[in-house]
């Protein structure tokens, strides 16, 4: 567990519960760790607090990539991507650690798929448009994948694979380093509203201005101390890796981007899969839903 703070007039250094904080953060994943990383960098006096210990595999920030991207089929997030792609350039050149590869994402599904028909309107408006790949042009691409008949492709070339567990250990450091304080292993049993909030935990209790839940799944159980509840659903997902028949032929050195399988064989569902390069000759593919799941029983082995 690692303190780091600032000299002011209203933290003190030797017991961050007797701190008065401009905001306190709950949540220590990759939202609430952004968060508090642009609070301190607008000098903002701000407290991190995470339930578990540091760095740990719970909720949904950790593992080593994810696929960032511009595509969405709702233009607000399309728009925000913009933002996103930027930050995380002005987060690698800041750290100076690598955090994204730039693969481009294939989407594929039925030519009247009607998520891939907004998913096209909404990066031709955004400024960056898909890359139609006809039948040939695919082939020609991936000679290994058949793309079927029936079935359209194209491509969002600013996609790729982002590396997760380093850009949240990034982003935390660098958070500390600007003055933050962050206290893992402490998980919210009270929270009470008034010109200050108070948010208690079993090793104490903490004032600020302000609070931000970033909580993930557990966003209810802290909303809860606050008689609040969202319309929220925590799906558990199983990820799996799939061996290459020849190593390397869909990894990373070999140019294979993201992609998106969208309503694969009509299930309602996407799969989705990143180019091997977690672990040699693996690919990551995975089944886009799950079943719903308490975040406190996520090893618990589902139906069927």
């Amino acid at each position: 567990q690692s303190i780091s703070v600032s000299a002011d007039e209203n933290m003190d250094v030797t017991n961050p519960s007797n701190s008065c904080y401009d905001t306190i953060v709950l949540g220590a994943g990759i939202q609430g760790a952004f968060t508090a990383y642009h609070l301190a960098k607008n000098k903002r006096r701000t407290l991190l607090i995470e339930q578990f210990i540091l760095p740990h595999s719970r909720g949904s920030s950790h593992g080593q990539t994810r696929i960032t991207r511009m595509g969405y089929q709702e233009d607000y997030y399309t728009r925000m991507m913009k933002d996103c792609f930027t930050l995380w350039a002005q987060l690698e050149s800041e750290a100076k650690v690598k955090i994204y590869s730039q693969t481009g994402l294939l989407l594929f599904g039925k030519n009247d798929d009607k998520q891939l028909g907004k998913i096209q309107r909404t990066m031709k408006h955004s400024g960056n448009p898909p890359e139609i790949l006809t039948h040939d042009d695919f082939t020609r691409k991936f000679p290994n994948v058949s793309l079927q008949p029936g079935e359209v492709a194209f491509m969002d070339k600013v996609a790729g694979v982002l590396y997760a567990n380093q850009a949240l250990l990034t982003v935390q450091k660098l958070f500390q380093d600007m003055g933050g304080v962050i206290r893992d292993r402490e998980k919210v049993i009270d929270i009470q509203p008034g010109n200050l909030v108070t948010v208690k935990t079993a090793s104490g209790a903490y004032k600020a201005k302000s609070l931000v839940i970033t909580a993930g799944p557990w966003t209810n159980s802290v909303l809860n101390q606050i008689a609040l509840q969202l319309p929220l659903k925590t799906l558990r997902i199983n990820v799996c890796y799939w061996k290459e028949k020849v190593a390397g032929t869909y990894g990373l050195s070999h140019n294979f981007p993201c992609f998106i399988g969208s309503d694969v064989c009509n299930t309602g569902h996407d799969i989705y899969g990143l180019p091997s390069n977690e672990y040699p000759g693996l690919m990551k593919i995975c089944y886009h839903s799950g079943e719903e799941s308490d975040p406190e029983k996520r090893d618990i082995i589902g139906r069927g």
